[in-house]
């Protein structure tokens, strides 16, 4: 039996009955017209690619049409949020897998201390406990306790309050996930997060959305590069 069977998040495609046309800035990215076209999860799925490749954008939109927060969180911290819900989440239409551990946990970078201040707000004791630790232990405390076990973790750039040691133990955990069939979806700058063992690799750019590996990312090449010779980067800076 395909193991997808079971996972929280099998697969994503246009909503037979979304709105006629997508926002003209979504329409313009190459990986939003590939999602619609039909995307299939697998139990460790990692999106890469450049800044406004479309990564979070498609994170996010997945995780508001799982009615998770859109400003990070689960299902059931529900709570205002600056930002409207992605315009894409109307345009989904989201095939779920025959899995009993449906829970999901959205951690979105960019809202983090949104949410700890949430948590204050409303006297959760997670909330006070996660306020004196750094921002990087924080994300650790968090994804290392109640959530561990939720049977889908999306994961909007984690990797930017983690230090190369905490991203070991990060990864580490996304493998211990992957064992125990719990499903982790990831947008990640990350050379380190997106070396995930038996993860769908995914590359986002002008080209839409195609498979990879770790060792053909664009990313992976650059980043040899430069630790190899930064030089060869950063020379162009002094020229006038």
């Amino acid at each position: 039996m395909d193991p997808r069977v079971s996972l929280p998040l099998r697969s994503v495609a246009a909503h037979a009955h979304s709105p006629p046309d997508l926002p003209g800035w979504l329409a313009g990215i190459p990986a939003v017209r590939d999602l619609l076209e039909g995307f299939e999860f697998e139990t460790t799925t990692i999106l890469i690619g450049e800044n406004g490749s479309g990564k979070s954008t498609i994170i996010e939109a997945i995780a508001t049409a799982l009615e998770l927060p859109h400003g990070g969180g689960t299902a059931w911290e529900v709570r205002d949020h600056g930002e409207t819900a992605p315009a894409l989440s109307d345009h989904l239409q989201i095939i779920k897998g025959a899995t009993t551990n449906r829970d999901g946990f959205f951690l979105r970078a960019e809202t983090m201390h949104e949410s700890m201040v949430h948590l204050l707000e409303i006297g959760a004791e997670r909330g006070h406990r996660l306020v004196h630790k750094s921002h990087g232990e924080m994300f650790v405390d968090m994804l290392t306790g109640v959530f561990t076990d939720f049977g889908l973790w999306i994961l909007d750039e984690p990797e930017s309050a983690l230090s190369f040691t905490a991203s070991l133990t990060l990864l580490q955990i996304i493998r211990e996930r992957e064992r125990a069939g719990l499903q982790t979806v990831m947008a990640t700058h990350s050379p380190i997060l997106a070396s995930a063992a038996d993860a769908r690799v995914v590359e986002l750019g002008d080209w839409g959305i195609r498979d990879s590996t770790w060792e053909d990312l664009e990313m992976v090449a650059h980043w040899r590069r430069f630790l190899d010779d930064p030089r060869r980067y950063t020379r162009f800076f002094d020229e006038d």
